[in-house]
């Protein structure tokens, strides 16, 4: 790609600038049509706060990236920005955007998504019936994980996705994957279902404790919908 790319940061009320990912590196071409997922541990756009440290787990995040990328642009590549290209090399991967994440357009201190896309609630509902269709569980669930392209809602990060195969994960594995503030309220959830981080949990019930983690950033009627496709 010949297209020149800052750092990409979200400006979040009452923190700044803050790294859109803790685990790649984001960037964003000047012109804010590419976006590109840089799977590098970059000192400076982290800024010594680093998660994802461990070389072994970065790869199997990258891993995870591409193959459940790939699955949803076999399937249903209407959910997704159009991909560009995978640099398999250099762990990148660049998608064609249209300005900044969903989240950063919908004025973030109010989370005013209709101001963004009147039915942005049926088409997010819509691409989660498509996970569960391809029977995948998807962690990554921020508002900043979406792009909204030709009025579409668009849906990006697919290194926090299993297969329902897998059947479980253990929640101390994936703790590099999650920022402070989302652990402060992981914790009580984790604690008030008796999970033991150590042990396995079924991905149903990992599915659920997400799901339930955000409804501070989506409204709790909209995110009992999500839960009711995993039952």
């Amino acid at each position: 790609m010949q297209t020149k790319f800052d750092y990409y940061y979200n400006n979040v009320p009452g923190h700044g600038k803050c790294r859109n990912n803790l685990v790649y590196t984001s960037l964003i071409s000047h012109d804010k049509k590419t976006f590109c997922q840089w799977y590098y541990n970059d000192k400076v756009y982290h800024s010594s706060q680093n998660k994802v440290i461990d070389p072994d787990l970065m790869q199997e995040k990258w891993n995870r990236e591409v193959y459940f990328l790939s699955e949803m642009n076999n399937n249903y590549p209407e959910h997704l920005p159009q991909i560009l290209d995978i640099d398999h090399k250099n762990k990148k991967i660049f998608l064609e955007i249209d300005g900044v994440d969903f989240w950063q357009k919908s004025c973030p201190k109010k989370q005013d998504y209709e101001s963004v896309l009147q039915d942005w609630d049926n088409q997010m509902l819509e691409i989660f019936r498509a996970y569960k269709d391809l029977n995948l569980y998807k962690m990554s669930l921020h508002p900043s994980s979406y792009f909204v392209i030709n009025g579409k809602l668009k849906s990006i990060n697919y290194f926090f996705c299993y297969h329902e195969k897998e059947k479980t994960l253990k929640i101390k594995d994936v703790l590099s994957h999650i920022s402070n503030e989302r652990l402060k309220k992981l914790n009580p959830l984790i604690e008030s279902k008796g999970i033991d981080i150590n042990n396995d949990t079924l991905l149903l019930q990992a599915q659920h404790l997400a799901l339930d983690s955000f409804k501070n950033n989506f409204p709790s009627t909209f995110i009992d919908k999500i839960k009711n496709l995993y039952v």
